[in-house]
């Protein structure tokens, strides 16, 4: 396997010489490369596929096309004639080239993580995986020199080329930072090749030039030195490669002589197990049963466990926004949050302490809880979230968690959310009354507010601000069967339209003076989104949970 990942390399290798040299007859517009012509590359790169004993099945894309061919060996040897007999500097694309070249790099390259991941028994696989590094290194940072010749040929980098030469660059230099971090015998080595590299810092220079993107004069010469210093600066990183590849090869042999020297006490090993083998099957058979019924006991544990995590988390999403609960879950803390443009609804129940006081304690909580169960239903229609009940107080909001106030949607869906839960209220008897129906009381404001979770041993999402208690004097300074509404909201809806609005005048609102305050009537063409009310699915039993389960058992 090693021997496979390490000739695999010697191909990525040659093939990332092959698409520089390659780029650089393009850039240069056929000018002959002074460190080789393609034809004597084109001969190594071929010279390294012959040498390779065990050929990887490569993805090579079709001509003209996005499809791509899965290949043997004799194939792609083929299909890479055809394509440099296509290289042209007049006709070929370096788009067309950079693509060809870096997708049959990238195939191979996941086939030696591939081949990497099947050595991983050993302790090779460190050097393994800087090996991998290096060559994803070496093949970042041509693809990046390929860019930084186009700038120096053609003065400056297109906003595509620019960003893929920084991405290719930086992941470059990361992963030959990677490979330094797994085997850190090699830094003193690199160390030493920047040391005594004469052009080093010309490069660091060159980098930082194509960086700052400037546009300059095309200079072919200018291209030349740049190409000729980055492949020097490559090949020294081959060497790194090479003295790896060495180390490579030392660690296995080492371990191979390791193994041969234990050879002998294996056989005995396997003498003496031979010769206990009865006794090893009764204890495996015995093992194997009692891991299978460990086994099916956890998993049945494990189903338990994720069929409770999931009540709690719906129990936590009906209490809390979904996103703030699953960022209270993850990070432990909700930042409070300003809203610029939130509207709030608040109603309650017009003489509710006389109806609790007619009914005991458990028909007003079978009385509320029928209400709220149809309100809750209904508000399922609309964009809006349901911030708390307090006694017969029914407080909702729209324009958070998630904000949807760019188009003052969430006037309209609180105004439309209020007609529809006026409307449905109207269907409830009060307990004890004979003939009388429930009539609640509904009030509006639209304006900015702050949200937070408050408490830790039983967290609440909370809004603060005076846009919550305009609302809530909105409500207690209304009238029965009617929603009353700000000046703001009026504003607000009107410019949304489709709403009738009837002036109610000044009112004296106790902390806020006189307020120029509305009736919102009805909207125009009706509520769309109010369906037929089920009344015998709300009505069949109304009653709270824990009161169903102590009539069950018989002690209420």
């Amino acid at each position: 396997m090693v021997t496979i990942a390490t000739d695999l390399g010697k191909v990525v290798t040659r093939m990332q010489l092959e698409r520089s040299e390659v780029a650089f007859f393009i850039y240069t517009n056929g000018n002959t490369l002074r460190r080789s012509n393609l034809t004597q590359r084109f001969a190594i790169t071929d010279q390294a596929l012959h040498n390779m004993t065990m050929w990887p099945l490569v993805s090579v894309p079709r001509d003209e096309t996005e499809a791509y061919d899965v290949v043997n060996k004799e194939a792609f040897q083929a299909r890479l004639n055809d394509f440099r007999q296509k290289i042209s500097s007049e006709e070929s694309s370096i788009t067309e080239v950079m693509a060809w070249y870096t997708s049959v790099n990238a195939a191979m390259l996941d086939h030696l993580t591939n081949q990497i991941k099947e050595t991983d028994n050993s302790g090779v696989w460190r050097y393994l995986i800087a090996f991998k590094n290096l060559l994803r290194s070496i093949e970042s940072l041509g693809i990046a020199s390929v860019y930084g010749i186009n700038y120096f040929g053609r003065g400056i980098l297109m906003s595509e080329n620019y960003v893929s030469y920084v991405r290719h660059e930086t992941l470059g230099r990361d992963l030959l930072n990677g490979s330094l971090t797994y085997v850190p015998s090699l830094k003193a080595f690199y160390a030493e090749l920047t040391r005594t590299m004469t052009d080093y810092g010309r490069i660091k220079s060159r980098r930082e030039e194509i960086l700052r993107n400037r546009k300059r004069e095309p200079s072919v010469e200018d291209a030349i030195a740049y190409f000729d210093s980055m492949a020097t600066y490559v090949d020294e990183l081959r060497k790194l490669q090479r003295e790896l590849r060495h180390m490579i090869r030392e660690y296995v042999n080492s371990t191979l002589q390791d193994a041969s020297n234990k050879e002998v006490a294996g056989i005995a090993i396997v003498v003496l197990v031979l010769v206990i083998s009865p006794i090893i099957i009764v204890l495996v058979r015995n093992a194997v049963a009692t891991i299978q019924m460990y086994a099916a006991n956890l998993a049945q544990k494990a189903r338990e466990l994720k069929r409770e995590k999931r009540k709690s988390d719906t129990l936590l999403f009906q209490m809390l926004p979904t996103s703030v609960a699953q960022q209270l879950k993850q990070t432990q803390q909700v930042p409070a949050e300003y809203y610029e443009a939130v509207t709030v609804y608040f109603s309650d129940i017009v003489g509710f302490t006389e109806i609790a006081a007619e009914n005991t304690p458990l028909e007003v909580v079978t009385f509320l809880n029928s209400i709220y169960k149809l309100f809750d239903a209904r508000i399922e229609c609309y964009d809006v979230y349901k911030v708390e009940t307090i006694g017969d107080s029914y407080m909702v909001a729209s324009g958070l968690p998630v904000r949807n106030g760019k188009s003052d949607k969430h006037v309209s869906e609180i105004a439309t959310m209020a007609l529809d839960l006026l409307a449905a209220s109207t269907v409830f008897q009060v307990p004890k009354r004979p003939g009388e129906r429930l009539q609640i009381r509904s009030g509006a404001h639209t304006g900015p507010v702050v949200a937070g979770i408050v408490g830790t041993k039983m967290p609440r999402y909370c809004l603060f601000g005076d846009t919550v208690n305009t609302a809530s004097r909105m409500e207690s300074t209304g009238e029965a069967l009617r929603i009353h509404i700000s000046l703001e909201m009026k504003k607000a809806l009107d410019a949304v339209g489709g709403f009738r609005i009837e002036h109610r005048g000044l009112v004296d609102v106790k902390g806020k003076g006189l307020m120029d305050t509305y009736w919102l009537e009805c909207k125009d063409g009706g509520i769309a989104r109010a369906a037929e009310l089920d009344l015998p699915y709300f009505f069949e039993d109304v009653r709270p949970v824990f009161m169903r389960r102590l009539r069950e058992e018989g002690t209420l």
